[in-house]
């Protein structure tokens, strides 16, 4: 449909899970999606940068999930 989807990650936050799959704590579970989300879906940026970004006209940075893909392999391999 055309949406672009801008995601504020200090506007968001999660709640800690527990379950016989182990523990996640409300930060990590954060940091994952918000990861997860500009790997495609979703272009993740701060409240403040967003305010810029609809000031500039910008368009706030997207990523694609190959590259994200690619860059982490490259980190994990340094």
């Amino acid at each position: 449909m055309g949406f672009a989807v801008e995601f504020l990650s200090d506007a968001a936050g999660s709640v800690p899970y527990a379950n016989s799959a182990g523990y996640a704590s409300a930060e990590e579970i954060h940091r994952v999606i918000t990861i997860i989300l500009q790997s495609r879906f979703a272009a993740v940026l701060k409240t403040a940068e967003w305010i810029e970004c609809l000031k500039t006209g910008a368009l706030p940075e997207r990523d694609t999930i190959h590259a994200s893909n690619q860059r982490a392999l490259a980190r994990d391999a340094a």
